[in-house]
């Protein structure tokens, strides 16, 4: 399939293991604020609660008319009915991911390299994941930061979007979509906002004049 990104936001619902948050309250106030493109990132939690939250930010996703995206796990995408799956590097091979999700399904791969990003296209991808572009505490990648350079690098050798990922912020995300980026992805910066729906429609707007046609 040919994937273009509806959003240059593509906001992660992660409750970043505070107790006082939830999966779909999370994704409820992203799609409140006007996120469109939403994966839903749950680490260390069996795989019944992990479907069952991906069914429940399902239904908010198509109430607001968002693209669903699942975090790591094809199964749960699958049975969550979302439109696509993003993979690591340490996850379902590609291949694997596509024949069990079709051709009509949205398939990303996170990727931290010139090379890992080529060969994701190679194997399918619909778009790729690049980072960490700057410091982050979201997420360990093993990987140091790869930067502005290196972002247009990719963005400008691969024919499918490349979306930025990784210690992004409203006042970083123009540089990364300036380098290329169909899109920056942010987790912290909306999740931990006061006001999750407003940070998250205060970006959009930052965003838009920045966005590529």
């Amino acid at each position: 399939m040919s994937f273009r990104v509806p959003s240059p936001l593509y906001a992660l619902a992660d409750t970043l293991d505070r107790p006082d948050l939830s999966y779909p309250a999370v994704a409820e106030r992203l799609c409140a604020g006007g996120a469109r493109l939403l994966q839903l990132r749950v680490k260390r939690r069996p795989s019944r609660d992990f479907l069952s939250n991906a069914l429940a930010v399902g239904r908010i996703c198509r109430g607001y008319g968002a693209t669903f995206i699942v975090n790591d796990r094809v199964d749960v995408a699958l049975a969550a009915g979302a439109d696509g799956v993003h993979l690591g590097q340490d996850d379902l091979p590609l291949p694997a991911a596509r024949r069990l999700c079709g051709p009509a399904k949205i398939v990303g791969v996170s990727t931290h390299s010139v090379a890992q990003a080529l060969a994701a296209q190679a194997a399918g991808a619909d778009y790729v994941g690049f980072g960490p572009l700057f410091d982050t505490t979201s997420k360990t990648t093993g990987y140091p930061p790869r930067g502005l350079d290196r972002l247009a690098e990719v963005c400008d050798r691969l024919a499918i979007p490349v979306v930025a990922i990784g210690g992004i912020t409203t006042a970083r995300a123009s540089a990364a979509l300036a380098a290329g980026a169909a899109a920056v992805a942010m987790i912290g910066e909306l999740v931990l906002a006061p006001d999750v729906a407003r940070r998250t429609a205060d970006v959009l707007a930052a965003l838009a004049a920045h966005a590529r046609p």
